[in-house]
Parts: structure tokens; C-alpha cells; sequence
């Protein structure tokens, strides 16, 4: 059966789930959309809670009238497919390589560094206080299907495992600097890089917790925190390599 109604109770939960965070952590789900995320998400064996397509697509899922499921859409150009899925976390965040995030307000910089820390084979990325959440609509896209391949786990600073590399701009050793002077091994133990938001950095707090504090030599005052977690995950990765 096709849905034709706008007052469709399941496409309501659907717009509800894109707008208000607090839906989303009451009902413990998120929604994505397109057929890329999709076809991701299935090659990573997750299996969708309930899936929508606009009819006469071909796609699966419930078939909706191609006009309601783009109102229902958070792309401009509205999709033809879209489902919805439960949040997963790990208990507590993993080694051998972490990411962990304090204060990234922008869920587009969470996504983007999802999509980074997949690629440069991270285990995990750890959400610290402050930071958006990573089910949100812009972070699921900006992840480009990372969000299904990846762990992530609440946590603060205390919780990390391993050695902890605070990112700081300006202080500290440069990064590449860190393997140079032999401070760091790295392959001696579990890493994690710590990132804060590009205005407020990371607390003094945090900084303290970190058994090195390192920075990224630039000509200007900062990176954002996506690009800068990129080019430290690249840095990281190429140095554990094994020759």
C-alpha cells in the first residue's frame, strides 16, 4: 500500500526524528537518507527499522507518494529513499586508534571527521561534552556512511584509552615533531587524538589530562576541527604504518 496522506503518523516520526534531538534520544533512532547511505549501511549489515521509498522507483521499502516523502526529507531536492535505523554506542571508547571530540558544536565537523577517521582505519570515536550529536541529519551525511562502519562511544576525557594527544594550536610540539624527538612510539600502546572546537579549543582541563600536547604548523591562526583531525589522523597513521 502506498502512503498518499500527509498526516501519516510514521512520516511525522520521520520529521520528528530529523528536527529535535531530544526525539531522537528518547526513541534511541536516527534517520538517512539516499541510496548511497543506504546501500552502505546495508553492505555493513545494518538492518533498517523501517525503509521508504517514493513509488514507482523501484527502490525498497514502503512505498510513499514521491511529493510526501520529499516533505519528509531533509535534502533540498528532497530523496527517493530513506529509513530509519536504532543509534548504536560502544560501552566505553577503543583502542588501537581514537578520536575523541570536546566541544565540536558543528554536527557537519562531527560527520566530516567520522568520514576521516574511517578512512585513516580509526577503531573509535569518542563524543565528549559539548560535542553534536553524531545521529543528527548533517552529521549522518556529512559521514558519508561512516556512521555505519565505525564505533562510537559517550565518553569524557577521563574515560580514553592509551596515549592521549591533546591538539592545541600553538603550543606544544609540532605534531610531526612528537616522532622526531622519540616522545612519542608509536607503536608502544592505544592512541588518541583529542580535538576541540575551532573557537574555544579544548578546556585547560582536558589539555592537562593529555600525556603529550602537540600542533599543527600553520601561517594562520587555526583549522577547523574536521581538517584538523584529517591531516593529524593522516600524520598518526602513516608513523604506525608498519615499515
Amino acid at each position: 500500500m502506498t502512503i498518499t496522506s500527509h498526516q501519516n503518523q510514521k512520516l511525522k516520526e520521520i520529521r520528528k526524528l530529523r528536527q529535535r534531538r531530544r526525539w531522537r534520544d528518547r526513541s534511541g533512532c536516527f534517520v538517512a537518507e539516499g541510496e548511497d547511505l543506504l546501500s552502505v549501511a546495508d553492505a555493513q549489515g545494518w538492518i533498517a527499522i523501517e525503509r521508504y521509498a517514493a513509488a514507482g522507483s523501484g527502490l525498497p521499502g514502503t512505498e510513499v507518494e514521491p511529493s510526501l516523502l520529499a516533505s519528509a526529507s531533509g535534502l533540498g531536492s528532497g530523496t527517493r529513499t530513506l529509513a530509519v535505523y536504532e543509534e548504536r554506542w560502544a560501552d566505553a571508547p577503543t583502542g588501537p586508534l581514537c578520536v575523541y571530540l570536546h566541544g565540536v558544536h558543528d554536527p557537519g565537523n562531527v560527520g566530516t571527521v567520522l568520514r576521516s577517521a574511517a578512512a585513516f582505519g580509526a577503531s573509535c570515536v569518542a563524543l565528549g561534552p559539548g560535542t553534536a550529536d553524531p545521529y543528527s541529519p548533517k552529521a549522518v551525511r556529512a559521514s558519508m556512511g561512516a556512521i555505519f562502519s565505525l564505533a562510537l562511544a559517550r565518553a569524557d576525557a577521563s574515560q580514553l584509552p592509551g596515549e592521549k594527544i591533546a591538539l592545541v594550536p600553538g603550543a606544544g610540539d609540532p605534531l610531526d615533531g612528537l616522532w622526531r624527538s622519540g616522545s612519542v612510539y608509536v607503536a608502544s600502546s592505544a592512541k588518541v587524538l583529542m580535538i576541540g572546537s575551532e573557537r574555544d579549543g579544548l578546556p585547560d582541563e582536558v589539555v592537562a589530562s593529555a600525556d603529550h600536547v602537540a600542533h599543527i604548523p600553520i601561517a594562520t591562526d587555526s583549522l577547523n576541527a574536521a581538517m584538523a583531525a584529517t591531516i593529524a589522523l593522516y600524520e598518526l597513521t602513516r608513523r604506525m604504518a608498519p615499515e
